[in-house]
């Protein structure tokens, strides 16, 4: 079942946290800030909504890093029911697409919890006061890749947030599978 992201609570302070990435290294929220800000984003291995767009997200990274915007993405479901995202299996997807930034492992789902992350994916963008601005979509896609001129609505708003310190005021949500929680 498909869920959808709340909007954005333009203003909102980044929570911190330190949470060991699929190389073993442990980072911190000051530890993965750019001077310009910070895109964290909630995916995991096994979600159809993240394998429809992570050559896009990826792109969008590469190219959001040159521009001062820090970047990292977080796996929090419970890998005992969805084995495919287990922390041996984000190692290998970060190493086989060789990721820009710190895939992060939150075992225990406190970060998940503490963002009020919904689905996979899910984008929080902070500028470089680490307050938030944006809470949407990558772009129009869905379980299926939006077409190849689609408007690249996250990196739009995070280069916006990287030159002025402000997210777009019209948001569309992100959508995709729920965060798969532990009982």
């Amino acid at each position: 079942m498909a869920v959808n992201t709340p909007i954005c609570d333009f203003g909102w302070p980044a929570v911190d946290f330190c949470l060991p990435d699929s190389a073993g290294r442990v980072h911190a929220l000051a530890d993965l800030r750019g001077p310009n800000g910070l895109l964290l984003m909630f995916i995991c291995n096994h979600c159809p909504y993240v394998k429809a767009v992570l050559d896009r997200i990826l792109r969008d990274a590469r190219q959001l890093i040159p521009l001062g915007i820090g970047v990292a993405a977080i796996c929090s479901n419970d890998a005992n029911d969805y084995p495919e995202d287990s922390l041996e299996n984000m190692q290998r997807l970060a190493r086989e697409l060789d990721f820009p930034f710190p895939y992060l492992h939150d075992a225990d789902q406190s970060v998940a919890r503490a963002y009020d992350a919904v689905c996979t994916p899910d984008f929080f963008g902070f500028n470089g006061a680490l307050q938030l601005q944006y809470r949407g979509r990558l772009d129009a896609s869905g379980r299926a890749p939006a077409p190849p001129e689609a408007r690249r609505e996250l990196f739009e708003a995070m280069r916006g947030i990287a030159a002025s310190g402000r997210g777009p005021r019209e948001q569309v949500a992100s959508m995709g599978c729920s965060i798969k929680w532990r009982q």
